[in-house]
């Protein structure tokens, strides 16, 4: 699995019910276009299921799946133009199936009212997030999928056995690893950084173009820091009420300039919150774009994208020297260049554990899966670049996930908003935490990150239901309306 699984370029404001249904929704559409009976559809049908179900609407999921359809990508869609799209669908009664591929567009008649269902109360048996989607050429059945939307945007389809078909990627890497154990195995056996092994990954993963391949993992990593700063930017210059009916408003704006001012007062003077102050504004600045459906990194899911954007900013601002460029824009073309690489590849690293190991997904072990690991993988990341060992990088990412666990996913009104745009805020801190507890520390861990994470799921599979992005418990059902 590669960093690039763990961190992507999506749209809020959830990668499992919004980047996930419009990729699988994607998938299902272009395969239908190689159908020798493609030209005779007359109709297609997408039902939802579970979490999906009962919280896609204020997730966004009716957006992505019709957009999904008329072939649009998470990375490249104009997050724009959704809403308006999506709009015309309905009013029209017509979908253009592959629209964004115009040879293959084919549009027909859509019902959204009978074309697109969520069931609130009804689950697939492999997972939460579920979907089913059916074409019809008048009468008969052309094709019909099932995908599951498993977190941070990763899509699996159910398989003929009965159980969902991963198709794991064949590449040989020369330090494959699953769990935190064997990750450092490689690195004390090789005497290598947790960086070193996975750029060593990074680098076989791209066969294809050996002579380039680590400075393309290098660019790649550098962009995705280009639009996590981009959307912080976004974040905190605008102001006005999120979507949604909570008429929760946006913060970060006023924060940023409060404390611009505070700086400008006292020049030169140390601002005794300062570092806080600022991880709260950055984090709280991504997390209402994705609440907005905005350009967001997954990292590794959007309910908790505000996370590793934040600590990375705290890198940039605070433990480089050189932090601007010509241009105006942090970290880019500049010494910064490798310390936001050495970060998100350990931070990468520590992610693709939890993918394959155990779960990123709200709807099936709650936040503790979604704001606990975007901590833990943050506080990895921090614990490189202030020049932890790695076993004290791997023991940042243990604390980072052992103070969230038993953290329920309980979106009022099934909305990123309350209370995931604070919990990143105080997230982002606790990576700090963690780094720093890290390394004052002696390497000794008497909880192993391996162990909290089989302690994360084990939890996960002990919470009920309704805790779990259902948005019936807790926070969710315990507002009392004036």
């Amino acid at each position: 699995m590669s960093v690039f699984d763990i961190f992507k370029i999506g749209i809020g404001p959830s990668s499992s019910h919004t980047v996930g249904p419009m990729r699988a929704a994607r998938v299902f559409a272009g395969d239908l276009a190689s159908d020798p009976r493609y030209r005779e559809l007359t109709r297609v049908r997408a039902q939802l299921f579970g979490s999906l179900g009962s919280t896609g609407h204020g997730h966004g999921s009716e957006g992505a799946v019709l957009l999904g359809l008329e072939g649009e990508d998470p990375a490249t869609v104009d997050t724009d133009a959704m809403r308006p799209r999506e709009a015309m669908i309905r009013t029209s009664g017509r979908i253009a199936l592959n629209a964004a591929r115009p040879d293959e567009s084919l549009e027909i008649g859509f019902d959204a009212d009978e074309d697109l269902v969520l069931y609130r109360t009804r689950s697939l048996p492999f997972h939460p997030n579920g979907m089913i989607f059916t074409a019809w050429a008048d009468d008969d059945v052309v094709a019909e999928r099932t995908f599951y939307s498993i977190g941070g945007g990763f899509v699996v389809e159910h398989g003929d056995d009965g159980h969902p078909a991963v198709v794991p990627d064949s590449t040989p890497v020369p330090f494959p690893f699953r769990t935190g154990a064997q990750l450092l195995e490689h690195c004390v056996d090789n005497r290598m950084s947790i960086p070193e092994v996975t750029m060593a990954n990074e680098v076989s993963l791209r066969s294809e173009d050996p002579g380039r391949a680590e400075e393309r993992v290098r660019e790649g990593l550098l962009h995705i820091w280009e639009v996590m700063h981009d959307c912080v930017e976004r974040g905190t210059s605008r102001s006005g009420v999120l979507p949604g009916g909570l008429h929760v408003r946006r913060r970060a704006m006023k924060m940023r300039r409060d404390l611009e001012a505070r700086e400008r007062r006292v020049p030169g003077s140390p601002e005794p919150f300062g570092a806080l102050d600022w991880l709260t504004v950055w984090a709280l600045a991504v997390n209402e774009e994705n609440a907005a459906g905005g350009r967001v990194v997954t990292a590794p899911t959007n309910g908790a994208a505000g996370i590793v954007p934040a600590a990375l900013h705290l890198v940039v601002r605070y433990l480089v020297v050189d932090r601007v460029t010509d241009s105006g824009t942090p970290g880019v073309g500049t010494e910064d260049d490798d310390a936001i690489v050495a970060f998100l590849l350990a931070a990468g690293a520590i992610g693709t554990i939890f993918q394959q190991s155990a779960s990123i997904s709200g709807a099936e072990v709650g936040c503790q899966g979604e704001v606990g690991v975007a901590c833990s993988i943050a506080a990895a990341g921090l614990t490189q670049v202030l020049g932890g060992t790695v076993h004290q990088v791997c023991n940042a990412a243990e604390i980072g996930l052992e103070h969230h666990l038993g953290l329920t996913c309980d979106p009022v009104g099934g909305l990123v908003q309350i209370p995931c745009i604070e919990r990143n805020a105080v997230g982002a801190i606790k990576a700090l935490t963690a780094a720093r507890l890290a390394c004052a520390g002696d390497e000794q861990q008497i909880v192993s990150l391996d162990q909290v994470i089989r302690t994360m799921m084990q939890t996960g599979r002990d919470m009920k239901r309704k805790y779990k992005e259902t948005a019936r418990g807790g926070l969710a059902v315990n507002i009392v309306e004036c």
